[in-house]
């Protein structure tokens, strides 16, 4: 998740829209057979107990040893969860030399046999927001989503491709020890590369490839923690293979919210749902305030050379606040309009995490899942508050963000581009649906970048991206198949839509981020390859993909 400090945002948390598969048309009988078993199944279906440890008994544990010992957790007692997680180990790991400052990491080992010289860190954003969220609602072994009853095996978990490890930072965040010290993301940087030396040292993991991976306020995280690593020239160490940032802040909110927002509304007009006199006073206004204009002749492929500075850069006001004015109205006439994902509709669900602002946890008497005891001493963190995003300043700065935030140095106009030209692969995936952070502010930041030795994209995203047909009915999170967005690839940067995702992609559209995760890995080609899944065992898809 994005900003915690944007309040008003939170009150749209809430649920998916449920989707009428609706009718069937110049599809063979055969398959619409098969498809109509398909959605029996889906209604039959019940929850697995399965076991989440894929091992046996004559398996040694290559990541146990006298030093991690004091970091197992018993995958079998996790509270409320009735079946057995799995091998992991979680607790407070230095970021120095000493136990004065200390970071929270969860770290679940891969049964995948080609994880063996792997390793993909997972950031949420924030600043400040834990990343056990996007552990518990997003890409973890189990999960529990909002409006669900208790924890599932999550069928889509990234652990089945690799070994991942959830990092609760900077200092501030979740079970964190320690007063944030940081001023800007290249401190954050140099606290995460002391954390990550001492978690090599304890677990053997030297001479992993690295994958650093996140989504919203890591799209600052990620590229910096990437840009120290490899600016390291340690391979034993830091050897970073590729990055992923998801809906990713990269660049002034200018960019990503108040020069893309009119023509947004204007494509998603009916999610909205605003009247026809308003919708012409906001076209006119983001035309007198430049916002259409800076659109229309500056996202363009190949890029005219670099872009001006946007209007009003440093926060617009008046009758230019269009975002705002936008964000508003929405929700007068959608209350439980979700900026997150603009599809969501009433009434709101409980959620077991209690995001910031919506206090769903609260009204049923209980207290967020990370903040009970028994769950605490289960996973080996310390006993203090825990809360989802950070109550404190997570920055040691005058307004809690950092240098890079406060001077407009965002990592799209700085670090990323290095990380791209001396990494194998970067890849940024933006959900269609998220009016947080907009599609078309990552796309105008891209075009302003100059990596492989141009400047933006060439060509514009036209490629269809493919997500295999599967016969997974798990009800703990359904997910899609077929054309679920577009993506395009030059030079080491790789860009993908996900048409029905709002902000956190892992979560509304699980399928899609699982194949993200195999491109970003190389165990695919292309995210336009149509192939299954390299983790499926069968063939469902192959009657599929001729309506693709």
């Amino acid at each position: 998740m994005r900003f915690s400090t944007i309040t008003a945002a939170l009150a749209g948390l809430g649920a998916v829209v449920a989707r009428d598969p609706g009718h069937l048309r110049g599809v063979s009988t055969k398959l619409a057979e098969r498809m109509e078993e398909r959605q029996n199944s889906l209604r039959n279906a019940q929850p697995r107990k399965r076991s989440a440890d894929a091992s046996d008994a004559s398996y040694e544990s290559p990541y146990l040893n006298k030093f991690s010992q004091k970091y197992v957790v018993d995958g079998k007692k996790i509270p409320d969860v009735d079946f057995d997680i799995g091998e992991s180990y979680a607790g407070l790991m230095p970021i120095g030399n000493t136990t004065e400052d200390e970071f929270y990491f969860w770290f679940f080992p891969s049964k995948n046999k080609l994880a063996g010289d792997e390793i993909l860190i997972w950031l949420n954003g924030g600043p400040g927001c834990s990343s056990l969220e996007g552990l518990l609602q997003e890409n973890g072994p189990f999960i529990w989503q909002y409006g669900t009853y208790q924890p599932q095996p999550n069928p889509w978990t990234w652990t089945n491709l690799t070994n991942v490890i959830w990092v609760e930072q900077p200092l501030g965040t979740g079970f964190d020890k320690g007063t944030p010290t940081a001023k800007s993301e290249f401190d954050v940087a140099r606290q995460f590369m002391g954390f990550w030396k001492n978690l090599v040292d304890t677990f053997n993991l030297q001479g992993r490839k690295v994958y650093i991976t996140g989504e919203s306020y890591a799209g600052m995280y990620v590229p910096h923690i990437a840009y120290e690593f490899l600016k390291a020239n340690n391979t034993k160490y830091y050897n970073v293979e590729g990055t992923m940032i998801y809906d990713p802040s990269i660049n002034s909110n200018a960019i990503m919210n108040q020069v893309p927002a009119y023509r947004f509304l204007e494509q998603a007009a009916g999610l909205f749902a605003l009247n026809d006199t308003f919708m012409k006073d906001l076209g006119a206004r983001a035309d007198k305030c430049g916002y259409n204009h800076y659109m229309d002749t500056y996202l363009a492929y190949p890029p005219k050379g670099p872009l001006p500075t946007p209007p009003y850069l440093n926060g617009a006001t008046g009758e230019c606040d269009v975002y705002d004015d936008i964000f508003n109205a929405a929700l007068l006439v959608n209350p439980c309009w979700d900026v997150y994902q603009i599809e969501t509709t009433c009434p709101l669900l409980w959620d077991v995490l209690g995001f910031p602002g919506t206090l769903y946890y609260q009204a049923q008497g209980t207290s967020a899942y990370f903040d009970r005891p028994d769950v605490k001493k289960a996973i080996n963190a310390p006993n203090t508050t825990w809360s989802e995003c950070a109550p404190i300043n997570v920055y040691n700065t005058s307004n809690g963000l950092s240098t890079e935030a406060n001077n407009n140095e965002y990592s799209g106009l700085t670090v990323l581009p290095y990380v791209i030209d001396h990494s194998k692969r970067t890849v940024i995936g933006h959900g269609g649906i998220d009016f947080v952070l907009i599609n078309n502010g990552t796309l105008l930041t891209i075009q302003n970048m100059t990596f492989g030795g141009k400047q933006g994209f060439q060509k514009p995203i036209t490629d269809d991206f493919y997500v295999p047909y599967h016969d997974e009915t798990d009800l703990s999170t359904l997910a899609g198949a077929g054309i679920l967005g577009k993506w395009h690839t030059e030079r080491g940067l790789t860009f993908s839509t996900v048409d029905l995702s709002g902000h956190m992609i892992p979560q509304y559209a699980p399928s899609a981020s699982y194949r993200q995760v195999e491109f970003l890995l190389g165990r695919i080609t292309s995210l336009g390859e149509v192939s299954d899944f390299t983790t499926s065992k069968g063939d469902f898809g192959n009657e599929y993909r001729s309506i693709k």
